[in-house]
């Protein structure tokens, strides 16, 4: 079943002339985005907006999804299951440029957690580049593969947590650290005292990071 979720049409009022998706993490929902997505849409104002539902359930919670299942946190679980979500993913990113006739330049993917993992991945495998790559307390899923893997460069900002218990602050640099050597431009923002959220600072960087990459 294709991905969908809630979407806001650009304040504008006209033709969105660039598009943010934003992907949920692991049990929440394209509604928990979709309010990450009103706090930025005043400094995007031409923008549209979508946070899809990924596309299974957690098992007896409704409004609980996930891009794959969680049992034993390895690395060999997360890659095996950022692999098979990817292509519903990356599909919808191209049906979603079509319908709004945008090219790839014109459209900006925000991940947190599990979506970080998952906007990552798919962003930097899709043959046109995209405008940016947030990640927000997320990892990069098997970075030993990304050299051979690499097929665009978007520019990336990296927004972490200190206090992150959920996944660990670490994961910031050693992103960081794999993808400067891939030749992708990283940029980094730590919340100090912050756990697996957005605190007001990272929203912050998170906004002029978007403006930068679709001005």
């Amino acid at each position: 079943m294709p991905l969908d979720g809630p979407r806001l049409a650009p304040l504008s009022g006209s033709r969105p002339n660039a598009l943010v998706i934003l992907i949920h993490g692991y049990g929440s929902n394209g509604d928990d985005l979709i309010g990450l997505a009103r706090m930025i849409q005043p400094a995007l104002p031409g923008a549209a907006f979508v946070a899809p539902n990924a596309p299974s359930q957690l098992p007896r919670m409704a409004a609980a999804y996930q891009w794959w299942p969680i049992e034993t946190f390895s690395m060999a679980e997360r890659l095996a299951g950022v692999s098979a979500a990817a292509p519903g993913l990356d599909a919808f990113i191209t049906e979603e440029l079509t319908k709004a006739e945008l090219p790839g330049s014109r459209v900006l993917l925000v991940g947190f957690s599990q979506g970080t993992m998952m906007a990552l991945h798919v962003g930097l495998r899709r043959e046109q580049p995209l405008a940016g790559i947030v990640g927000i307390s997320g990892m990069l899923v098997a970075p030993e593969r990304l050299q051979a893997e690499i097929t665009s460069r978007p520019p990336v900002l990296l927004i972490h947590g200190t206090e992150d218990t959920v996944v660990p602050f670490s994961s910031m640099d050693l992103a960081s650290t794999a993808l400067t050597a891939a030749g992708v431009a990283v940029e980094v923002h730590a919340s100090p005292g912050v756990g697996h959220s957005v605190g007001q600072d990272g929203l912050a960087a998170a906004t002029a990071f978007a403006v930068r990459a679709l001005d």
